[in-house]
Order: structure tokens, then sequence, then C-alpha cells
């Protein structure tokens, strides 16, 4: 039995940065992070246990310094943060905080703005308060083609959406030879955990995907390797992994989600392992 954990898997640049900055900051703060700093209960669990644990608002940071996680968040939290005294640390990822200036600019310049991604998401939540909400969200290609633009505009993308169904939304958008500026704000990083997990599932009898439930980009890769690979399973820790979902299995792959950290995946190479079969690409 060979296992493969596909060349681009896990931490993203932006999650790990969040994660290290909450963790140095925890030795000497009292702190929160405003809602959950990644999608991974373990590693939530871990930073609970010292002491570190989300609030859902502004005011329920009194007396705390607050940690944005990498999704970053609206505007008005850093507005009310500064009006409330409250310590606001910004572990926002450097790309989303890029999307921020991008629809911040082009709002004032007077253009509509159209973001592509999860509506329900907290990065496409964060991004539409950095244009006064005043945004048009959609997220699949039915509200793509339903959707005309009759004035300048300004089209921005999830950083987790795959790169291959935006370029379909914007061929489907129609804006009637209006002003629209383009902005493909998808995160390298992301397309290439997307494409390695691509690459990996045509080649393997099985691929686990570790992430999240509610991970946007986890689910992401779990529709990618479903494509290519019939036998995919989403698991979230090793006690997840049932052994019989290997049988027959000659080839496993493992891609994992952006807020999977590597002890996780170890983990499950290691239950997989135990007995047989070598460990390749890690």
């Amino acid at each position: 039995m060979i296992v493969e954990v596909a060349k681009h898997a896990g931490f993203c640049f932006g999650v790990e940065r969040a994660l290290k900055m909450t963790e140095e900051l925890s030795e000497s703060k009292a702190l929160v992070t405003l809602g959950p700093l990644i999608h991974n209960e373990q590693v939530v669990d871990k930073l609970e246990d010292k002491g570190v644990y989300a609030v859902k608002t502004v005011q329920e940071a009194s007396g705390h310094a607050m940690i944005v996680r990498s999704h970053g968040a609206p505007k008005s939290v850093f507005l009310e943060a500064e009006k409330t005294g409250i310590d606001l640390v910004d572990a926002t990822c450097p790309f989303v905080t890029k999307i921020h200036k991008i629809v911040q600019e082009q709002a004032a310049a007077g253009r509509q703005i159209i973001i592509v991604g999860d509506p329900k998401h907290p990065e496409i939540v964060g991004i539409k308060g950095w244009c006064d909400n005043n945004a048009i969200i959609i997220e699949d290609e039915i509200a793509a083609k339903g959707l005309t633009l009759n004035g300048p505009a300004c089209i921005v993308v999830q950083t987790t959406f795959r790169n291959e169904r935006f370029q379909r939304m914007i061929e489907l958008i129609h804006s009637d030879g209006q002003d629209v500026l383009v902005f493909n704000t998808i995160c390298s990083a992301t397309t290439k955990r997307q494409d390695a997990a691509e690459e990996l599932s045509k080649r393997s009898d099985c691929m686990i995907v570790v992430g999240g439930k509610k991970s946007s980009n986890t689910k992401k890769l779990l529709e990618i390797c479903q494509k290519h690979c019939e036998n995919s399973i989403l698991i979230q820790t090793v006690e997840d992994l049932m052994m019989k979902s290997l049988t027959n299995c000659d080839k496993i792959g493992i891609t994992a989600g952006a807020s999977t950290p590597d002890w996780i995946i170890n983990e499950i190479i290691h239950k997989i392992n135990e007995g047989e079969g070598m460990v390749d690409g890690r």
C-alpha cells in the first residue's frame, strides 16, 4: 500500500500567520478572537486550553485584546474597536486585506462591487463591509447568468474559489459594453492546493480529504477529488477514518484544507501505515 500526500496540502500562509500571532500574544495578553480563529475544531480547542476563546462581538472582548482572524472582518469592527478602546490585533490574511482595499477604492470611485463567493462565509461578510455593504454577491453560474451590469463595476472573488469556475462565471455575466474591472483575487496557494489535489486524485484508488466540515476550501477540495476519484472521503481527524473504506486500495492520496495542521495529517498517515506500506510525498 502506497500513501502519498499532495504536494500542496494543509496550512496556508494566512492561517499559519494568524495562529502564530495568536499563540505568541497569548503568552503576554488576555486574548480573544473574533469568531473561531480558523475552521478547525482541534486547533480552536487547543487555543481554549491556553485561555484564548472566541467571541461574537467587539463588546464581548472588553478587558481583552482581540484578534481579527485570517478571514478578516468588516470595517465597522475596526471602527468600533477604536471607539471603545479595544486593543485590536489584525491577523487578516494579506491576500484578503488586498481585496478590502480594492473594493473600498473602487466603491469610492463609483463602481458597483460584485463579489463572487459564498455570501455566508466570514471572508465575504468582511469584504462586503469595506464597501459600505453595498455589493452584489453571486456564488454560482446561475446567478452569474442572471446578472446584468448597467454601469461601471468591479468584480472580485473569494480567495478560496475555484479559478476554473470563476472564469466561467465571468463569461456568463452580461456587461452590455459597460466599464467592468475584474480582479482575480483567488489566492495562489489555493490554486496550487486544488491543482495538486486534482493531479493526485487522478492516480489514486482512494482520496482522503482532511479538514473542517465548515471549511469552504476543504469542501472545494472534496468536490475536485470526487470528479476524478469516486472513492473520495472527507474526515476531520484520525478518529473519523474507517479503515474498511481503504479495502482493496493500493494507492491512497491525502490532501488537506488550509486550516489543517501537519500533526493531524501525520496521525492519519501513521494509522494507515501502522503495520505495512510506505509513505511518499512528504
